[in-house]
């Protein structure tokens, strides 16, 4: 089904108001097999995972997601109902960010709950079409850089600490890592940039 919202589109004149994208079918997916199997769209082999390199690791994808955000083409959807370069951006810093807190709390606490997080309605409410992406550049950068120092003080004894999703879903610290490393891995993939 198609919605049609009306969104504001920035020129340099003037602000029009045009008919916005063709609104993203959501992703039920459950990704969790990508901790079992490669990912036969972009690759990744959880095998392929250093956990204790997370930080390194999130550093690159830093890079490599700043490299993303200054295409002239960002702020393009490449197909009406696949989400632009920015957006895609904009997801992986809030991914970021919610693995940050999500992490402190399974290194806190062993058996931590999480509620779940619906991306579609996050990318929806937050205007992901129309954030600066210089801004989302450096908001990137933060919430990756946290990330990343909270991974490089993991202790040996909280690799196994466990967290467990609203779906019943239960990682350990080592597994939530993977799970993570395949999100920004996979959205270069859908901007062309893997």
């Amino acid at each position: 089904m198609t919605v049609l919202r009306r969104s504001y589109r920035r020129r340099a004149s003037a602000v029009d108001l045009v008919w916005g994208p063709m609104a993203i079918a959501p992703d039920n997916k459950d990704w969790t097999w990508v901790l079992e199997r490669p990912c036969p769209e972009c690759g990744f082999d959880a095998r392929d995972v250093i956990v204790r390199n997370m930080p390194s690791q999130l550093h690159e994808l830093i890079r490599s997601w700043q490299e993303v955000l200054l295409r002239d083409d960002v702020a393009q959807r490449g197909s009406p109902d696949k989400w632009s370069p920015l957006e895609y951006s904009c997801h992986v810093r809030d991914v970021f960010r919610l693995f940050d807190q999500r992490l402190e709390s399974m290194v806190a606490q062993d058996g931590a709950r999480f509620d779940n997080w619906d991306q579609d309605k996050t990318a929806v409410e937050e205007r992901y079409e129309l954030q600066d992406p210089s801004a989302v550049s450096q908001e990137l950068v933060d919430a990756g850089t946290s990330l990343a120092t909270r991974f490089a003080h993991i202790e040996a004894s909280q690799w196994g600490h466990r967290g467990i999703r609203s779906d019943g879903s239960t990682f350990s610290v080592s597994t939530f890592a993977i799970y993570l490393a395949h999100d920004p891995i996979h959205h270069l993939w859908d901007v062309g940039q893997a």
